[in-house]
């Protein structure tokens, strides 16, 4: 089973994103905040890791976890709200292999992550 982390300040985003991931075959554990999330990569590291763009820290973050032993194989998204090429080129430079746009529903979380479940 795939190992996926939300980290995002909102309970509301990652609760709704933990029901639909959960309910597509991930193993779905949450980050409030970039040191909450660093931690638990320390411990576990995840397959697959969503991180706010708002989150304080987000590129600190996904550089962070890029420099952990097997840091490199996380597969990361950076979620924006819109597509701001300014900070999706930040993201990318942080280490971000993909992006995912915000407000996100079960259709758009299911034609992303679909065949990343069925990977595992």
């Amino acid at each position: 089973m795939q190992r996926l982390m939300i980290a995002d300040d909102s309970d509301v985003v990652r609760k709704v994103g933990k029901r639909i991931l959960s309910g597509m075959g991930f193993l779905v554990s949450e980050a409030a905040n970039g040191l909450e999330a660093l931690a638990r990569c320390q411990t576990e590291l995840p397959n697959i890791i969503i991180v706010d763009a708002a989150l304080d820290g987000a590129l600190d973050l996904i550089g962070n976890i890029r420099r952990l032993p097997e840091g490199k194989s996380v597969r990361i998204y950076y979620c924006v709200v819109e597509a701001d090429l300014k900070k999706m080129m930040a993201g990318k430079r942080a280490g971000a292999d993909d992006f995912l746009l915000k407000p996100f529903d079960r259709k758009i979380l299911t034609n992303v992550f679909a065949s990343l479940s069925i990977a595992a």
